[in-house]
């Protein structure tokens, strides 16, 4: 080496040497001066240029921040502790359900509940300087702008904790020496009034940390603790703690999750392990942690930390969510606006006020850190769901047509029936449990509490039966009529198109759901000057219009836009709650972030009913379940408590409902598509079962509550009365010789007054199966004896629509046999009836029927006796012995027609002796004297009948035997397959035609009825 530098030594002091010998070195002092002079006058100029800068630069800064206002402690407080913080739902009894839906999940922490190794490793990597700085780092400040300048590839940034805190939550994210200039003069200001664990503790609450394992985004290192390892921020790991500290740089790339909560791929990975990997070289380098810790958490695999994809409380209770939510935001509208001085009625009555006040709410649910405690059992609600999830038999999916919300254009997709359900406390309206839908992500409307239908015959007991008990105008078993009739073009029909059941107890009408009878009594309540509908007004449901509760089709169901099951639920829960109702609640109570209750629900019943009406109701309803049409829930359930209940189906058989209450709870469910469509005669069963299936699950859960012991409570003011059974009136000596008396319970404003008027003793005569009053001279023989109706009465029971009073007694209801209308007469036409036609077959005589219309019978004649009679409706027949006869005719007065051609049966006798014949003829004599004492009485008939094949001589007329009349159709919600639905609506007021049952029960007979309607014995108006 020393070789190499002398040779180069040599030529510098030849160089050096040649310079002197020039005389350089005089000129070297000269050049020296002048360049000493000039680089003094360059740092002259440079200082004055640098304050020259300076003064601009300050200048500048100052002209940037001149209008910024500046902050008080106060405003600064606010501002920095601002930031958004999710609100939580809880279900009943303090059990956490989850984050509602926001863009930004993000959760609350003090910094004492934060693991120090995530402190030191923040500050490591975002901020080594934090604890010494008093807001910003001038060299750090320099190089970045000395690479903004330069446009440097390689952008460090000089932002300390301080300035990106005041960046987030004060200023904006704008790339500008504008914001810039105020970030560093709010930084200087924020670090002169907080302390730097306050500065700390809004940043780590505040910076962005990508997404959690369901793909949320979330902000915050509590959240991020618990979204991505699934531990609190005070438990992390250092590798757990060096992962987070690195994610606010580019929260996204780094963060462990994609948007659908997947884990990313290793590869995915590798830019947050590499993140990881930093942090903990600059907590090393800060002596933050030992060599030994760093090489250990550098090695640790951290993707086993990671927790595996979560659903999100919206994922998991979408539904209950959902309707949280929006309940919610209703109730912090209110909140909100009476802070700043709007009553709930302002807000309601301007919409302006109104919309701005619900969107501010959304925005504070979504950012201020509610507690919201809702009243749904999360294990009641699980087990309906798994009940829902479970069952098979929902009927057919149909293809509709739908738009296409990316398109917009239509297209055809399959649609699931849909149900909706809600379970509801009585005695505070508390909704306990619901049923949204099939699927949420196919279809999101909450069918029990967003859906209007059409309600069916579940409105009969809310604005028909218990108004008319109420007002005092029927008793549970008070005479109802089921006659049809046209009115102003509306002509409703029962489930089986052409049924007429006549007059039947008003509580087996409500349990079959007849609509004909339900139509009149309403009709009759409003000619009278009632208003019906006030009762169900009272609930206010959202979607009924004034007009509607006049509706003579509002009787059956027939609404504009309908109920939702919730409303529907809510009106027979006020039922079962003995007339009291509490408006349907799901939100117990809100707090805000402090803890402070700044909502709480309250209950406050009002009386919609009084407890006597409504307990004779629920008697009436008792039968549903156990005769009527909701025979098939309790062939389901498997425990048995005091239920009153009622089941509806829309026209078309588009919407099924069934409803049930007992003293604690009230249970309702529908059935339907979303586009309206028929669903089958079956739907009805269907939604039954689900039904009974649902409380079956429920009560495993909670017995108490679903199966009370308890049965409804008979209220003082119910009182049991004796009635006449088709006049309603109070029995007298008439009604209950015709065996028409019966039992009721009814509330003490039910006082029937009167006589009966017309009702009286009559001999009637049956002819093509219509009961006509006979004549005084009518034989006995061709008559029965019942009960008169007179023609004002009959007149007065079918207002006030009028009908055919002859119908008020179809052969169909035997309830009343013997009952006619006064003028139902059939006239006698003066003349003797006219004369038929006699023939033999084998061992019987037919005849023709006579062409007269007063003909009431006829008579067979052997010479002068009378061997057989036969009523004009039964058959024109009669088996005989060996003889001649000749048929007559007789009339309603009695009048016999001329004989008939005289008939033989068997061979003419051969002649004998004198002796012989004297013989016969006394042995006939004496027969003849045998049986020729006509009866004292006749027995009653039916009518119709069939005839009996043995003689009948005139001592003992021949009495056909009635076969029975075909038992009456009950009418379930299922229609038996051989009946057809009704084939259209009411023509008028949008009528949804009812379902009436049709089974093959018979109801009692006048004689089986006198069974007390008291709850005591539970009985009832019709026999199984």
């Amino acid at each position: 080496m020393a070789d190499r530098k002398l040779p180069f030594k040599e030529r510098i002091d030849s160089i050096k040497s040649a310079f002197v010998k020039a005389g350089a070195a005089k000129k070297f002092r000269i050049s020296y001066q002048v360049l000493w002079n000039i680089f003094l006058l360059l740092i002259i100029f440079g200082v004055l240029g640098a304050a020259f800068a300076g003064g601009v630069g300050a200048g500048y800064f100052a002209s940037l921040v001149k209008d910024e206002k500046v902050l008080s402690y106060e405003s600064l407080q606010t501002d920095l502790y601002d930031y958004t913080e999710t609100s939580d739902i809880y279900f009943d009894n303090e059990v956490y359900l989850g984050k509602i839906r926001t863009d930004l999940e993000r959760e609350k922490v003090v910094l004492d509940d934060v693991s120090p190794l995530l402190i030191d490793a923040v500050i490591s990597t975002e901020d080594e300087y934090f604890m010494q700085h008093d807001g910003v780092v001038p060299k750090a400040i320099m190089r970045a702008l000395f690479q903004e300048v330069t446009n440097s590839a390689n952008q460090t940034g000089g932002s300390t904790l301080t300035q990106q805190l005041i960046k987030n939550q004060v200023l904006t994210n704008e790339v500008s020496f504008d914001r810039k200039a105020k970030e560093i003069l709010l930084a200087l200001r924020v670090e002169r009034f907080f302390e730097k664990e306050e500065i700390l503790q809004a940043y780590l609450n505040m910076a962005d940390m990508g997404r959690n394992s369901s793909g949320n985004n979330i902000a915050g290192v509590q959240t991020a603790a618990q979204g991505i390892f699934g531990v609190d921020a005070k438990d992390l790991t250092l590798p757990q703690a060096a992962f987070i500290a690195g994610l606010p740089q580019a929260p996204y790339g780094y963060t462990p999750f994609t948007n659908a909560g997947e884990l990313k791929s290793p590869e995915g990975l590798q830019p947050g392990v590499e993140r990881k990997q930093e942090v903990l070289f600059r907590m090393l380098r800060e002596g933050s942690i030992t060599q030994e810790e760093h090489d250990e958490a550098l090695n640790y695999d951290l993707t086993q930390d990671f927790i595996p994809p979560a659903a999100s409380a919206v994922d998991q209770y979408p539904y209950v969510t959902r309707e949280v939510e929006d309940r919610a935001v209703d109730i912090l509208k209110y909140y909100l606006a009476e802070q700043d001085g709007y009553p709930k009625k302002q807000v309601d009555d301007s919409k302006q006020l109104s919309d701005e006040y619900k969107a501010i709410a959304k925005r504070d649910l979504g950012q201020r850190g509610y507690e919201i405690h809702s009243t749904i059992d999360k294990e009641i609600y699980d087990t309906m769901e798994i009940a829902k999830n479970q069952y098979e038999n929902y009927g057919p999916n149909k293809t509709v047509m739908d738009i296409d919300d990316e398109t917009g254009k239509s297209v055809e997709v399959s649609a699931p029936v849909q149900v909706g359900s809600i379970l509801m406390e009585n005695h505070t309206g508390k909704i306990i449990s619901f049923t949204g839908g099939r699927d949420f992500e196919q279809e999101q409307t909450n069918h029990a509490t967003r859906s209007y239908r059409s309600t069916g015959s579940t409105i009969k007991p809310l604005v028909v039966y218990a108004p008319a008990v109420e007002y005092g105008l029927i008793g549970a078993a008070s005479p109802v009529v089921d006659v049809s009739f046209t009115h102003n073009g509306w002509s409703p029909v029962n489930f089986v198109t052409g049924k007429e059941y006549g007059i039947l107890p008003a509580r087996t009408a409500l349990a079959k759901s007849h609509n004909l009878s339900a139509a009149r009594l309403f009709g009759k309540m409003l000619a009278d000057g009632y208003d019906p509908g006030e009762f169900l007004r009272k609930t206010n449901p959202e979607r009924i219009s004034e007009a509607e509760y006049s509706y003579p089709a509002f009787s059956l169901g027939g609404l504009d836009h309908g109920l939702t099951v919730e409303e529907n639920v809510s009106a027979y829960a006020a039922l079962g709650n003995m007339g009291q109702f509490n408006e349907p609640y799901m939100i117990e109570k809100i707090l805000d972030q402090e803890g402070n209750v700044i909502y709480e629900h309250e209950t406050e019943p009002e009386e919609i009913f009084s407890p006597a009406a409504s307990y004779v109701t629920l008697d009436m309803m008792r039968d549903t379940m156990i005769n009527g049409s909701g025979v098939a829930a309790p062939q389901t359930l498997n425990f048995s408590t005091d239920w009153a209940s009622k089941s509806g189906t829309s026209s078309e058989f588009h919407d099924n409902w069934f409803i049930g209450t007992n003293p604690n709870i009230t249970f309702g469910i529908w059935f339907g598509y979303d586009q309206p469509s028929s669903m089958g005669s079956e739907a009805s069963r269907r939604a039954i079962t689900l039904w009974a299936q649902m409380m079956n699950n429920a009560r495993e859960v909670n017995p108490d509550l679903i199966d009370p012991s308890d049965k409804f409570a008979r209220p003082d003011g119910v009182v049991n009365q004796s009635i006449c059974s088709f006049t309603g009136l109070p029995a007298d000596s008439a009604c209950s010789a015709a065996g028409l008396t019966i039992d009721t319970i009814a509330t003490e404003a039910f006082n029937p007054s009167g006589e009966n008027e017309g009702l009286s003793t009559s001999k009637y005569v049956t002819i093509n199966g219509k009961r006509y009053v006979a004549l005084d001279s009518t034989p006995d023989e061709f008559s029965s004896t019942g009960a008169l109706l007179s023609p004002n009465f009959a007149e007065k029971m079918l207002e006030p629509y009028g009908g055919d009073a002859s119908k008020l007694f179809p052969d169909t209801n035997d309830y009343f046999d013997n009952l006619l209308v006064a003028d139902s007469r059939l006239e006698d036409d003066g003349s003797n009836p006219g004369t038929v036609t006699a023939r033999v077959s084998g061992n019987s005589v037919t005849w023709t029927p006579s062409g007269s219309s007063d003909v009431v019978g006829y008579r067979v004649y052997s010479g002068s006796r009378k061997v057989a009679i036969r009523k004009v409706d039964e058959s024109l027949t009669s088996s005989l012995s060996a003889g001649t006869y000749e048929v007559v005719a007789v009339d309603v007065a009695g009048k016999e027609s001329a004989r008939s051609n005289e008939v033989r049966i068997g061979a003419a006798p051969p002649p004998e002796s004198e002796e012989a014949d004297e013989t016969e003829q006394t042995e006939e004599s004496q027969d003849t004297q045998a049986t020729a004492t006509p009866p004292a009485s006749t027995p009653p008939s039916g009518g119709n009948g069939s005839s009996n094949d043995e003689d009948e001589d005139v001592e003992e007329p021949e009495e056909p035997v009635e076969s029975p009349d075909p038992p009456e159709d009950e009418e379930p919600e299922d229609p038996p397959e051989e009946e057809d639905p009704p084939a259209e609506d009411p023509p008028e007021d949008d009528t949804e035609e009812e379902e009436e049952t049709s089974s093959d029960s018979r109801e009692e007979s006048p004689d089986d009825d006198n069974s007390s309607d008291s709850s005591d014995d539970n009985t009832t108006d019709e026999e199984e």
